[in-house]
């Protein structure tokens, strides 16, 4: 409706001139014009233009809504908008699925929409089911199953899910979590909270936890807890979890058969592009699956260029820059996710091998490289919407084979190699002012290091100090402090390897040892300070690039099939007890 007619139309309405119809809500009365109503209501639409309907003015009784809410749908009706807030948005989305006033429904799932988060994704989940939105339903449903772990930490809607509720998220190979206590514990919350009602739904739920894939010392805090032991249909349950967990492992393909070992499919994937080995360029694109400790190829023989960057925008790969055959890049692929093809985009300015590579604000950020002649201190931004690169503020130091990263809405740059030595220094781009700042520099210098974003901290790991020298140390930096400290150091030294974070975790794939190409991948906790062994990639590579892929949930089913669904064997082993 136009907004002059609009307005036109309320003041008729406000002033009662040729309102035809008349709605009784309790005790207010609301004038309104019909044609109005029905051209925004299908309730009102039946109700008066059925067989009963009068060109008189009619009188309605309107049950089961408040004044309040019928005035909201009404003034909605003439001015296509209403106040949707905190308070009334329930009752409101209550009275608009009555009276069938779709616009109003979608307004109030808007709303919704914007204020989701891990402490009221539960009770807009359960809106979405009492009214019928199972698009806006599944849309929750995936957020709920990605948030699980702060969910079970902030929410206090957990408790009130229902048993199938519970149970649907939980079974889910969907779930995001990268422990299993964090379900178990979300368990116990649940039954702890009407122990009387739920203590026997504890056999139920405890057959959806893959307790095979916990270690066996927090197995026996499972076995050991009070609600479990009363249940005597836990004990096979546990005894075949226990025979999994101390015979598990991550290279057989029954794991994925059995419910207690399945993985979860993974919330995030690593992806590594291109890279080198032996002077033969690695060709395929390798995708990394935490849950499952494995590397499948997602694309084979499209990748030839080493020393290049990645990013991942808009469900889309992009490998720019590099080297292939000693030749240096400007040209940037781009890798669909969605219909897995490759296309061309709008090449650099400037070859350049040797670059690293960030995202941010919805923008690539080319930084740096080598052109084989010249070391620069150049930066290019690409916006995929204009497909074209432009320049901005250039850095301090001339760098290749420097690391980037971004925290705090900030590029952090730091090491690389300015064509004389190795650097130590390190700066942060703000793109607000368009302007490079120094910040204290690393204790080490690095060049072919890689660069992360990690618990607030940007970590600078490995890379090397001159041509035969690979690093091996590690060390973080603070931006409240703007200081360098060193945190244990890798399990070999390395160098123009890369590195990302992974469900909490970060992993670092490939590089050159000083000696030879490298297929280890290795993962650092930072609660227990270690570095541990993974799967090797499939191929040998010094020189690739990683990115990381989220909210893909198709494609984490297609690249990682958990297969069929068969419950275990859960006979009771006769003199059973834990």
């Amino acid at each position: 409706m136009h907004g002059m007619t609009s307005a036109v139309l309320t003041e008729m309405r406000v002033k009662r001139e040729l309102c035809d119809l008349e709605i009784q809500v309790g005790k207010v009365k609301i004038d309104a014009h019909k044609v109005i109503l029905c051209s925004c209501s299908a309730y009102f639409r039946a109700l008066l233009t059925g067989p009963w309907s009068s060109i008189k003015k009619q009188k309605y009784t309107i049950p089961g809504v408040s004044s309040e809410m019928m005035s909201l749908i009404v003034n909605y009706a003439y001015t296509n908008s209403a106040p949707v807030t905190e308070d009334n948005v329930v009752e409101l989305l209550a009275a608009a699925d009555q009276l069938l006033v779709t616009g109003l429904v979608q307004s109030c799932w808007f709303f919704l929409e914007d204020q989701l988060s891990p402490r009221n994704c539960i009770g807009i989940w359960t809106l979405m089911s009492i009214y019928y939105m199972p698009e806006q339903s599944k849309q929750v449903f995936l957020y709920i199953l990605h948030s699980f772990k702060e969910i079970v930490s902030v929410s206090q809607e957990l408790v009130n899910l229902s048993i199938e509720q519970l149970t649907t998220i939980i079974e889910s190979d969907h779930l995001n979590v990268s422990k299993e206590y964090t379900v178990f514990e979300a368990i116990l919350s649940w039954i702890n909270y009407q122990p009387d009602q739920r203590n026997g739904h504890i056999s139920e739920l405890l057959s959806k936890v893959r307790l095979g894939l916990m270690n066996v010392y927090y197995l026996q805090n499972v076995m050991d807890n009070d609600v479990v032991k009363k249940s005597i249909k836990c004990f096979p349950i546990l005894d075949e979890a226990l025979k999994v967990s101390l015979n598990f492992s991550r290279y057989s393909k029954s794991i994925f058969k059995n419910m207690l070992s399945r993985p979860r499919l993974p919330s995030t994937i690593l992806l590594v592009t291109g890279g080198e080995g032996d002077g033969v360029h690695a060709t395929d694109l390798e995708a990394y699956d935490a849950r499952a400790d494995c590397w499948v190829t997602v694309s084979a023989g499209q990748i030839r260029r080493a020393y290049h960057g990645a990013a991942v925008l808009n469900n889309a790969v992009y490998l720019i820059g590099g080297i292939c055959t000693e030749l240096y890049l400007n040209t940037v692929q781009k890798f669909d996710l969605v219909t897995r093809t490759w296309h061309q985009v709008a090449p650099l300015n400037f070859c350049r091998g040797y670059v690293c590579v960030v995202v941010h604000n919805e923008c690539i950020y080319a930084i740096g490289g080598y052109n084989g002649v010249t070391c620069f201190n150049t930066v290019e931004c690409y916006r995929p919407e204009n497909d074209r690169w432009i320049m901005v503020a250039q850095m301090h130091s001339r760098r290749s084979g420097a690391g980037a990263t971004t925290l705090n809405g900030k590029v952090y740059v730091c090491g690389g190699y300015n064509g004389h030595r190795s650097l130590s220094t390190a700066e942060c781009y703000d793109p607000d002012f368009n302007q490079w700042t120094l910040i204290s520099a690393m204790r080490t210098s690095r060049s072919g290091l890689g660069v992360a974003a990690y618990r607030n901290r940007i970590y600078a790991v490995g890379g090397t100090l001159n041509a035969d020298l690979s690093l091996h140390t590690v060390e973080a930096y603070n931006p409240e402090t703007n200081s360098w400290n060193f945190t244990p150091s890798m399990i070999y030294p390395r160098s123009y390897f890369d590195i990302e974070v992974v469900d909490d975790q970060l992993f670092l794939v490939g590089g050159h040892s000083g000696s030879s190409t490298m297929m280890d991948v290795n993962r650092y906790d930072d609660d227990a300070g270690m570095w541990y062994y993974v799967s090797l990639v499939e191929t040998p590579r010094s020189g690739l690039s990683c990115c990381v892929l989220q909210g893909l949930n198709s494609m984490a089913e297609d690249l990682f099939p958990r297969g069929p669904r068969t419950l275990p064997n859960l006979e009771e082993t006769p003199g059973a007890s834990f």
